[in-house]
């Protein structure tokens, strides 16, 4: 009698069912809405962002380097890094290797200038500063 519950738990011969394929594409449609759709949207907004770079932008490459751009021509900014002896220093960055781009006149995120600006305009920093040193 085992042997007659065993054999009715087998699959089927003959392949897959409908309802399989159902399932795969019902898997492969949410996976396409949930990752690969916004994944796209996100990598088409940073190229058209990127692709305003203009000359006096603020970028930081992927390897870490910041500077400013002095220059576009089309897919390569010319990027002025340092100055030595009075001479600027200038690198050519491909734009796909610009990890962060920061328009002229504005501040990069996370910029600690701003803070000690607000923070010296106010007199709360030299009071401290001063509170410090005494």
């Amino acid at each position: 009698m085992s042997s007659v519950g065993l054999v009715l738990l087998q699959a089927q011969p003959g392949g897959a069912d409908l309802s399989f394929f159902l399932m795969m594409g019902a898997i492969f449609l949410i996976f396409y809405m949930l990752v690969i759709r916004p994944q796209q949207k996100k990598q088409k907004e940073r190229e058209t962002f990127l692709s305003t770079a203009a000359k006096g932008d603020e970028i930081v490459t992927q390897g870490g380097i910041h500077g400013k751009v002095s220059a576009v021509d089309g897919e390569i900014l010319e990027v002025e890094v340092a100055r030595v002896r009075g001479e600027k220093v200038k690198l050519r960055v491909s734009l796909s290797r610009v990890d962060q781009l920061t328009k002229a006149g504005q501040s990069a995120p996370g910029d600690a200038s701003d803070s000690d600006s607000k923070t010296a305009s106010t007199g709360k920093g030299a009071k401290s500063a001063q509170s410090t040193k005494s």
